[in-house]
């Protein structure tokens, strides 16, 4: 009987069977590891957050760097093992909670402290961007695997056909950078998606600020939730047309016309009504 490609052997011998359920790939690929790690320069001063451990491809060489490492896992065989195995290194700490229901805050208070690392499970690996970003003050640097097609949106700009939510918001809170491409065949079991690494920055200081960024999110995902219509159409469930046209924008654009600052525009206008409705 041929051994299951999917399964990987832990620490303790057991067999792990990857699981769909989780969006499970484990890394297996040295030279690839060792690209990731490199991008990152991992020292003693760091203090490392990994989301999704695995098997601990990554987390062998983030602990040799004598790190402060806090891994948060949800898988509990994988907690197990990722706890057994890094048992005499004091500097790695191992949690088993689910990522998007996790407060990094609880990890360190201070400013761009955080280096946040993972190779994401492709079904949750937008909203876990979202989350970690309500803290985006915490966090120095944020260095994900991730889909290639989901990074294209990330770095798209105006006018492309990948500009959309995600690449607006993702800007507006950091630098984003596509560093390299990672083929399936680094994985097991091998994705049907080519996969990619990119690198957030938090801005220190915004390029452009929003008066409240959960309305201009709001704005930007009802726009182009009707990419095709006009501004002045697709915009018109939650801002009026008086309102817009007083704006310094052509509302016959398309939503993949406008720029980021645009769209503050709009959502600003929208904050001043709603807090002028107040009065």
């Amino acid at each position: 009987m041929k051994p299951d490609p999917t399964a990987m052997r832990l620490h303790n011998g057991k067999l792990h069977q990857a699981r769909k359920r989780f969006g499970q790939n484990f890394l297996h690929d040295e030279y690839i590891i060792q690209k990731i790690v490199d991008a990152i320069s991992p020292t003693s001063e760091d203090h490392l957050v990994e989301i999704g451990p695995g098997q601990g491809a990554l987390t062998k060489p983030f602990a040799d760097s004598g790190a402060q490492l806090d891994c948060i896992e949800l898988d509990r065989d994988l907690v197990a093992h990722i706890e057994q195995r890094f048992a005499q290194r004091p500097s790695v700490s191992v949690y088993q909670h689910n990522i998007l229901k996790f407060d990094i805050s609880t990890l360190s208070k201070t400013e761009k402290s955080l280096r946040v690392v993972g190779n994401l499970p492709y079904n949750i690996s937008t909203p876990v961007m979202f989350h970690l970003l309500k803290e985006h003050s915490l966090i120095h640097d944020m260095t994900f695997m991730l889909q290639l097609e989901v990074i294209q949106r990330m770095v798209a700009t105006i006018g492309e056909k990948n500009y959309g939510r995600l690449g607006l918001m993702m800007q507006y809170f950091c630098e984003v950078e596509h560093l390299f491409n990672v083929p399936s065949s680094a994985f097991t079991p091998k994705p049907k998606v080519v996969s990619a690494i990119v690198r957030l920055r938090p801005h220190t200081n915004f390029p452009v600020i929003a008066k409240d960024p959960e309305c201009l999110q709001t704005v930007i995902r009802t726009a182009f939730n009707q990419r095709r219509k006009t501004l002045k159409n697709s915009l018109k469930a939650i801002i009026s047309e008086t309102t817009l046209n007083k704006l310094a924008i052509d509302a016959s654009l398309r939503p993949e016309n406008l720029s980021l600052a645009d769209y503050i525009l709009i959502s600003d206008a929208l904050v001043d009504e709603r807090d002028y409705g107040k009065h």
